[in-house]
């Protein structure tokens, strides 16, 4: 295994997805299921190493058949496992699904008595990995219990907060014994990180502030340089100090919402790390989230550099060609 830093490491949830193949169909009734690789983080790094982008992940499994699956998978989609472990006792995290199309997508976890990757510890910790890493991602869900807490408080000091540490602000209540401990640990998190991404209920989780222009203002006085807030049917909306931009969304049929916001994760690093305009990382980002929405599973949904730039007309022509290109040169920066 090569010491070459990485260009995107990402840390906490794994698991193991498990969709119906029957769409529109309550669970009671399903047949079938696919098995997926899971776990926002675990697809985020998916996403970045489908554009191109060396990718790892710290996270931890059960020490049975569905960790193995998932170190596969990891593997499978170009993602390195060197920092994934396992936890002898503790089963590995299953999610089940209910696909109704357009917008109603209920999650199943099943995550006890604890999910493995809530057991990071911060003396496990790659320290160099993490502060040499090109871009950091983690997400609030890895602040809500110990020791995962701590290690994500550790990698942020080992790290400093260089560019680009970015944090998903990926709320999900039933993680959490209430709102404020979610509000709470995600202030003590933006003074470490430089980007914050989320929806507009998970910026008000940590700003307290509804409206997405006083959200992202939020967001920025409390130290990140670029604060993006997804606004589902109305666009996104990214600010930094010196710019706003707002984008439309695109429109797809959906399949299944659950994968695009991760998606658009994998994509907002590639933007990033390739230097890329404001506006044009985060159309490239919508776009990519929006293919995803239209596919059934999450991982193996993730989309090339190819199929975004599809997307994208510019000056007449698509931008497939130079989102390729560049996805090449980022991958033998």
């Amino acid at each position: 295994m090569t010491d070459a830093r990485a260009d995107v490491l990402t840390i906490g949830r794994i698991g193991v997805d498990i969709y119906p193949l029957q769409i529109g169909v309550s669970l009671r009734e399903v047949e079938s299921f696919g098995k997926y690789l899971g776990g926002s983080p675990a697809n985020v790094a998916v996403a970045a190493a489908r554009l191109g982008h060396s990718a790892e992940i710290i996270t931890r499994t059960g020490a049975d058949p569905f960790g193995a699956f998932l170190r596969d998978a990891l593997r499978g989609y170009g993602v390195s496992d060197r920092h994934v472990t396992e936890v002898p006792g503790l089963p590995t995290p299953v999610t089940f699904c209910e696909i109704r199309p357009p917008e109603d997508f209920p999650l199943y976890f099943y995550r006890l008595p604890k999910a493995p990757d809530l057991e990071i510890r911060a003396e496990d910790l790659d320290l160099a990995a993490v502060a040499g890493a090109r871009l950091f991602w983690a997400t609030l869900t890895g602040l809500s219990q110990e020791p995962s807490r701590g290690a994500h408080h550790a990698a942020w000091t080992a790290r400093g907060r260089v560019p680009y540490t970015v944090l998903d602000l990926d709320y999900r209540p039933m993680f959490w014994a209430d709102p404020a401990s979610a509000a709470e640990q995600a202030r003590a998190a933006l003074a470490h990180v430089t980007v914050a991404v989320g929806n507009a209920e998970e910026a008000e989780v940590a700003t307290g502030r509804r409206e997405p222009y006083e959200a992202a203002r939020a967001l920025l006085e409390a130290g990140v340089q670029l604060a993006v807030v997804k606004r589902g049917s109305a666009g996104v909306l990214a600010m930094t100090a010196d710019e706003c931009v707002e984008v439309a969304p695109v429109p797809v049929r959906v399949v299944n919402g659950l994968g695009a916001g991760d998606a658009f994760g994998g994509a907002l690093c590639h933007g990033l790390l390739t230097g890329w305009p404001l506006e044009r990382t985060i159309r490239f980002a919508n776009a990519a989230g929006a293919i995803v929405a239209g596919r059934l599973a999450c991982a193996p949904a993730m989309p090339t550099a190819e199929e975004i730039g599809a997307l994208m007309p510019a000056d007449g022509k698509t931008a497939a060609a130079d989102a390729a290109h560049e996805a090449e040169e980022a991958a033998h920066a």
